[in-house]
């Protein structure tokens, strides 16, 4: 099973943005759905229903997702009402990492733009590569704004 580079990936429906919440929590917090469902205080049957069915309730998405550790869900709501959703920028430098990110990103999105003005990609994969190029710019930029008065590093 290949690794999904999380940072840019995003869910194209409700099911999906439960599944890869849980995903996301499963590798890189390395929790189980058990746990998954005591931290929101449920059992795990019900933390089954949610991903088979993407049925989250509205007054426990911010739980699941504190719990898993993405906001997945929040993301897929935002994006299907047309909102770009950004990260609060902090004014922090970007580290090497952040740019080699964005650049990845924005060479996926022009590469997916050129394949779909060929008619060799479909408008679906074009459109996520071009929102998460969109999303990490608006990232970037709205922390070289926030660069002149930075967040104290509390965490």
């Amino acid at each position: 099973m290949s690794r999904r580079h999380w940072k840019t990936w995003a869910p194209t429906s409700l099911q999906e943005a439960v599944e890869g919440c849980v995903l996301f929590a499963q590798e890189k917090h390395r929790l189980s759905v058990e746990r998954i469902a005591d931290l929101v205080g449920e059992n795990k049957w019900t933390v089954y229903k949610w991903m088979q069915g993407g049925s989250v309730p509205g007054k426990k998405i911010a739980g699941f997702e504190h719990a898993c550790g993405r906001a997945f869900i929040t993301q897929y709501l935002a994006t299907s009402a047309r909102k770009l959703l950004i990260d609060i920028p902090t004014g922090r430098m970007p580290g090497d990492s952040d740019i080699h990110a964005l650049q990845e990103a924005c060479t996926a999105a022009i590469g997916a733009l050129l394949a779909f003005s060929q008619g060799k990609a479909d408008a679906a994969d074009t459109t996520d590569h071009l929102t998460a190029a969109m999303t990490l710019l608006a990232h970037e930029r709205a922390q070289v704004q926030r660069h002149v008065q930075p967040e104290l590093d509390l965490s």
